[in-house]
């Protein structure tokens, strides 16, 4: 028996195997107030533009940065946010993020100028990275068998309707012009609802560490934060700048820095060191696998989301609340299956569940394509509405089981980082989907970002949504790769 065996004997119980907390119910919601403020940023922006364009007279690329800034930096630091949790406890890591975003988000609604406001955005992502993988290891530490189904679906109930609240809630506060503060507003929301969330969390999540902790990784987080930077600053900003070619040459740089980092990670691992990344993850088949299945499936959506957005708005003259209805069907959808996904994998299982999810999501896309190209341009909320509820219901079924599944054997000491990693392959994704969709629809409609032809939009856009549909189908099919030893949790 190794010195490292004994010191594993001797050591008290992890989180893992404390018992249930009393008031794991009211952390559940605690946590789901931080989950909203995450998403909401993420989204509520996008309705405040013009009226922000207008206010700060910025220019379309500082627009660009104050949408893209946030899911950038949010991106980067998510993987450095779980680890943080790991290392002092995710209680205290929330409780921090929380008030640096509300912070944030105070310095956001009084910014006078462009360039304070994308600063500002940056730390509000800075804290949304510090946040929001504490919520996905709080759900897996907290909760066991059906209650933690039952937790992963309310949370992805509450991701459906926080992207409901930013277009209707953000479009309302706008339009209303509270106090003459007009965009400010949707800043301000944040602070009661993060000071809620941080006195929530004080009172109801488990304030404890890890027993076995790890310690910090600074040089494998310079590594992954710079192999971040040159794969998602392309994907976020390529289209707007007219891809450079420092741009492309970013993202081909990007694969070696992936390579460097791995390497790098191995290395601590075998000198018995605590990577930032543990390879040992990856060697968890449910993990390994739904991680790819995270990058087509999220791909596949946020390349939708834009495509559907420009044609409705660019091309059939939708008005930005007309186009925010339109999506209402797949958000409610989404929110429904989202809580019955937990019914639905005690009949089916883990695999069976996903299996359903994603073969939706796969029909409805194709019977998108088969709605624009019978409709053309009389396409309305109402001609889109059944395809987009098939489509919002394969979504809930896909989201919060392919979490609980990908984190189920995680241990607890890595759970954190595993929720970053799981986060940063999301953004990664939605950034993927959206630059891909958006080269080849503005390929098809000769580059125009204004108002154009609606001919050429929804052919465009039916033309584009064969990829959304290969994506839909490669994420079904990765499904059949788990290991079929997946159980659902006792």
């Amino acid at each position: 028996m190794t010195v490292q065996d004994i010191q594993s004997d001797s050591t008290p119980a992890t989180t893992e195997e404390s018992p249930p907390s009393p008031r794991r119910w009211w952390a559940l919601a605690v946590l789901m107030i931080g989950t909203t403020l995450a998403i909401l940023d993420s989204f509520i922006v996008n309705v405040a533009a013009p009226s922000i364009h207008t206010d700060l007279n910025t220019t379309f690329a500082q627009l660009e940065l104050i949408i893209g800034a946030y899911v950038l930096v949010y991106g980067l630091f998510l993987v450095t946010g779980g680890r943080f949790g790991d290392i002092f406890g995710y209680r205290r890591i929330f409780v921090a993020g929380v008030l640096l975003f509300v912070a944030a988000s105070l310095a956001c609604s009084l910014a006078t100028t462009a360039e304070a406001l994308i600063v500002f955005r940056v730390v509000q992502a800075l804290g949304a990275a510090m946040l929001y993988p504490q919520v996905l290891s709080g759900l897996q530490t907290m909760f066991k068998g059906r209650e933690q189904a039952i937790a992963f679906g309310v949370f992805g109930a509450t991701i459906g309707l926080a992207s409901i609240c930013a277009q209707l809630v953000g479009g309302m506060l706008v339009s209303l012009d509270l106090f003459d503060l007009g965009w400010r507003t949707i800043f301000l929301i944040n602070i009661p609802l993060g000071l809620l969330a941080v006195a929530g969390a004080m009172l109801t999540l488990p304030g404890g560490r890890n027993a076995h902790r790890p310690s910090l990784d600074p040089i494998g987080g310079v590594i992954l934060t710079l192999a971040l930077v040159l794969l998602l600053l392309p994907l976020v900003l390529g289209r707007e700048m007219d891809w450079p070619v420092w741009m492309i040459a970013m993202l081909v740089l990007s694969v070696p820095a992936f390579f460097a980092f791995l390497g790098w990670e191995r290395a601590v691992g075998r000198r018995g060191g605590d990577p930032l990344v543990s390879m040992d993850l990856f060697r968890n088949g449910p993990f390994s696998v739904g991680t790819g299945i995270a990058m087509a499936f999220f791909a596949c959506n946020s390349g939708l989301f834009l495509i559907l957005t420009l044609a409705l708005q660019l091309g059939l003259d939708f008005s930005a609340a007309e186009s925010g209805l339109a999506f209402t069907p797949l958000a409610v959808a989404f929110m429904a299956a989202s809580l019955l996904a937990s019914r639905i994998t005690a009949r089916l299982g883990p695999r069976g569940v996903l299996v359903l999810g994603y073969m939706a999501n796969a029909v409805g896309v194709l019977a998108l394509i088969l709605t624009t190209a019978a409709v053309g341009t009389d396409l309305s909320i109402a001609a889109l509405a059944p395809s987009l509820i098939v489509i919002g219901f394969g979504q809930g079924l896909g989201v919060s089981p392919l979490m609980a599944l990908v984190l189920q054997g995680v241990p607890a000491r890595d759970s954190g980082a595993a929720g970053g990693v799981l986060e940063t392959v999301i953004q990664v994704a939605w950034a993927l989907g959206i630059a891909l969709l958006g080269l080849i629809y503005f390929t098809l409609v000769g580059g125009h970002d204004d108002a154009m032809d609606p001919e050429t939009a929804t052919t465009a856009f039916n033309v584009s949504l064969f990829c959304n549909l290969g994506l839909a189908l490669i994420a079904a099919t990765l499904v059949f790769r788990l290991p079929k030893s997946v159980q659902t949790p006792a």
